[in-house]
């Protein structure tokens, strides 16, 4: 590089970017070209893909009032750096031993006190970014780079408010962005080096670590761009830009070019999620260009942010959507021309340290919005909010929320275009409608189900039709389908067999066909997890009988959930062990439990009230209780089984009641079982599981059986990576050794039958209105319910046309009378046409057991194939 001053140019790389070799190549290579062209990279890196999220989670535990058991939260996060380190060809243990030291040194601390403080929890959630970056500064220096580690914490500094709450001073934190001659300085001692810095993490005055909120190392990057005056900051994460939605919800989305300041920002804070919001000003300020790129595609164009976009006129540029949202809503006639009435509502929010996103007024009503990415909305801080509000008016709380936004330019001025986009909210109810003064968006506050379907209908509305020109790019799909048509299509059973199906097809559709060999596969795997000492199969999943045959030759038990899967168990199985069936009801009646009993099967009992109201039922057996830990996991809300919100379970608080209930019953709690969701992909957690429920059962002298449930993530697309079993297996093994006392089993359900199982279904019309394409089949939501009941993802395939390359994109309908008959949006699909046999991938588990017969329309039925191909 020349020895002059060159530009710097500030590259931030988030979670995705840098958590595995191939990525870090691609920053190496990112550092060559920038030195190449005769500019200073700066690097600023996020800690490792889901990291974050597992330092929360420890910070839970430690704050769990005793009831769980940190260490093997601990494990995987050192395993999952320590794994990337071989990975990288790096030696883990002079790299990361003093940041793993500290990490476990916070946590020895937290123990020791009340829990988690926010300074605490501040210390804790900055280990990964520490982490990662000296993985990162160990790499790019074998790779012959110049690189020098820098603490962030010295040159970013928070602001000083008193009136902020702690809890936001430290875990969001804001910063200045002045430049800064003492960096300057600092850096230009060595002009050749490239500098590797964190991002998410300052320091206060006094020193300590403060985080600048979830995702804000994209504002530590624009901070540090702006301290030196850098030519450029680009963004490189996971998708190639900003599009008209998110594009893995909407394929169709477009890539949007170039953007001004103005509506980037506003596309970041309505929801956006590439963007953090909080970056924007920074770099706005000191027009200093932003350019979005992908890791994973670096060679696309991506996303360029400056002062002005292009001046095309009034435009609607995205669709955004924000879940989880709270809104208030205030009734009174009293603040009708009352002076000062909404000084002192808002006074209530600053005092339990809420703020307030969206407002919209009447004479009478007062209605606003929290987002919880900007406040701790715990049900404690919620039920004090409502009992000051209260003083002054009738206040009660509604969601889960959407906001759901048209984001662009000069709205207004499009209001007499929008009369078609406002027919989608037909019959939804909106609970609030804003319209900013920055005339950059207009907003709805709508029930969160909603929010999905609302933003592809609005997206299809404004920009089904469109061509590419100098705002908008292609579609997401054109951009992967190049990467997808280049990479080898997933080893799948149904893909070596497809001759076999498309005969089946003919024979009757539509028909569901499950692959023994696969079942057989699955099987084996569950069984090589060693610590787990008995394996039940959660039979809600398909209770097909071919299935329990298989699954039964296989060593596994049978968990049940209602009289008649016991009853199927039994009928298909007479001579099976009543010992290697469960039976886990909620809110049963008491002939259920009595009936069970009789047959000498395990009983889960997950409420006091039963022991309590009907004692002679339970007197003399023994029984497990199932614990609710206090929070859900998976892939939708939905399906997440433990928390408030969740029916299911009794809340440690109140074990010490089931405990003297069960007494005077006279019956004895052998164990203790958990099931907090589906579609779980974080290993640790089943070995957290254990370490809670080994806590609880000290007070259980009898016990000396931990379940730890089922839930075991299953990936929607073909081929895919669903859960690492021999990770999991290592931590369940941690877990056991430190509670040998106790037999550990488990309850998969899903996992076993998902992928061995597909819905063949035959094409009966196409259809084309506007820019929506439809393919319709023989059956739909009738026969696989879990796309319209909460958005699963499945796989759709033309198994007639498997080896013709997707051309078109399409909704691919049912032919039942119901909008959300829909069982996949925006596929990709070669040409398709009546007579063509579709194939619905990993519909083997709450497939045909969810089937109905809605609009008197029979579901499919099912067929089992043999191992071997005949």
């Amino acid at each position: 590089m020349s020895t002059s001053n060159p530009p710097w140019v500030v590259c931030k790389f988030g979670g995705t970017s840098v958590s595995s070799r191939a990525r870090w190549d691609t920053i190496a290579d990112v550092v060559r070209t920038h030195r190449a062209e005769e500019r200073r990279p700066f690097l600023v890196c996020s800690a490792l893909q889901g990291v974050s999220d597992q330092l929360e989670a420890l910070c839970r535990q430690l704050g769990a009032d005793g009831h769980s058991d940190p260490r093997s939260t601990l494990a995987t996060i050192r395993d999952r750096h320590r794994a990337l380190a071989q990975e990288l060809g790096v030696d883990a243990d002079p790299v990361l031993a003093d940041a793993l030291e500290r990490l476990e040194q916070w946590t020895d601390e937290i123990r020791d006190s009340d829990g988690p403080s926010p300074r605490q929890q501040a210390a804790v959630l900055a280990s990964g970014e520490l982490l990662s970056t000296r993985l990162g500064v160990a790499y790019l220096s074998t790779q012959g780079l110049p690189v020098q580690w820098l603490d962030a914490r010295e040159f970013l500094r928070a602001s000083d408010d008193p009136h902020v709450p702690p809890r936001r001073q430290y875990l969001q934190a804001t910063c200045t962005s002045h430049s800064d001659p003492v960096l300057e300085a600092h850096l230009a001692d060595a002009p050749d080096t490239v500098y590797l810095t964190q991002g998410f993490i300052a320091s206060n005055a006094l020193g300590e670590t403060v985080l600048l909120g979830r995702g804000g190392s994209d504002t530590s990057a624009a901070h540090f761009a702006a301290k030196l005056g850098a030519e450029q900051l680009d963004i490189w994460t996971d998708v190639p830009g900003l599009f008209t939605a998110n594009p893995r919800e909407v394929p169709s989305a477009r890539l949007l070019r170039r953007l001004g300041y103005d509506e980037a920002q506003e596309l970041a804070t309505m929801g956006g999620r590439v963007l953090h919001p909080r970056c924007l000003d920074p770099v706005r300020r000191h027009q200093i260009p932003l350019h979005v790129r992908s890791t994973e595609h670096p060679s696309l164009e991506g996303t360029g942010i400056a002062d002005e976009g292009p001046d095309v006129g009034p435009q609607v540029k995205a669709i955004s959507a924000k879940t989880d949202i709270t809104a208030v809503s205030m009734d009174t006639l009293g603040m009708w021309q009352e002076v000062g009435f909404l000084a002192d509502v808002f006074q209530i929010f600053k005092h339990h340290g809420l703020s307030v996103d969206l407002v919209a007024t009447s004479e009478a009503n007062v209605t606003v919005t929290l987002d919880p990415t900007a406040n701790a909305l715990d049900p404690d801080v919620l039920d004090r909010l409502l009992h000051d509000l209260n003083r002054y008016c009738d206040a009660e709380l509604i969601g889960p929320c959407a906001i759901v936004s048209l984001v662009g330019h000069r709205i207004r001025s499009l209001l007499n275009e929008l009369g078609p986009a406002f027919e989608v909210f037909d019959e939804q109810k909106v609970h609030l409608v804003t319209q900013a003064a920055s005339d950059l968006n207009m907003s709805f506050v709508v029930d969160e189900a909603q929010a999905d379907r609302l933003v592809r209908e609005l997206h299809a509305q404004f920009f089904g039709g469109r061509a590419p020109d100098a705002v908008f790019g292609p579609r997401w799909e054109e951009l992967v389908a190049i990467n997808e048509d280049e990479s080898e299509a997933p080893a799948v059973w149904w893909r070596d067999r497809r001759d076999e199906l498309l005969q089946l097809a003919d024979e009757q559709s539509p028909r569901y066909v499950y692959d023994a060999a696969t079942l057989l596969e699955r099987s084996q795997e569950v069984r090589t997890l060693d610590p787990i000492d008995r394996a039940f199969y959660a039979i809600k999943a398909n209770p097909h009988p071919d299935v329990l045959r298989v699954l039964e030759r296989q060593g596994l038990g049978f968990e049940c959930v209602s009289p008649g899967e016991l009853n199927r168990v039994f009928e298909v199985l007479p001579d099976l062990d009543p010992g290697r069936v469960l039976f886990q009801p909620n809110f049963a009646a008491p002939h259920e439990y009595a009936d069970a009993f009789e047959r000498s099967v395990h009983v889960t009992v997950d409420n006091v009230q039963p022991l309590a109201r009907h004692p002679k039922v339970f007197a003399g057996e023994d029984l497990f209780v199932r614990v609710d830990p206090g929070q859900g996991h998976g892939h939708h809300k939905k399906v997440r089984t433990a928390g408030a919100q969740s029916k299911f379970g009794v809340v440690p608080d109140d074990l010490k009641q089931f405990r003297n209930a069960a007494d005077q019953a006279g019956a004895t709690v052998v164990g203790l079982h958990a099931h907090v969701g589906s579609g779980i992909t974080d290993e640790s957690t089943w070995a957290n599981l254990v370490d809670l429920l080994a806590t609880l059962a000290s007070d259980f002298p009898e016990a000396n059986t931990l379940n730890v449930g089922g839930g075991l993530g299953v990936s929607g697309r073909s081929g895919a990576q669903s859960l690492n079993l021999a990770t999991l297996g290592d931590l369940l093994k941690d877990a056991a050794d430190r509670h040998p006392q106790y037999s550990l089993w488990m309850e998969p359900g899903r996992y076993l039958v998902a992928e061995a199982g597909v819905l063949l279904a035959r094409v009966t019309q196409t259809k084309t209105k506007e820019s929506v394409r439809y393919v319709g089949l023989d059956t739909g939501m009738n026969s696989l319910l879990r796309p319209a009941l909460y958005g699963a993802h499945h796989e759709i395939v033309n198994l007639s046309r498997l080896d013709d390359a997707p051309s078109l994109t399409a909704d691919v309908v049912g032919p039942i009378c119901e909008t959300g008959d829909v069982l996949g949006h925006d596929r990709r699909l070669p040409p398709t046409e009546p007579g063509d046999t579709l194939l619905v991938a990993t519909t083997g588990a709450y497939g045909a057991s969810m089937r109905n017969e809605y609009n008197l329309r029979p579901p499919a039925p099912e067929t089992m194939l043999a191992a071997e191909p005949a």
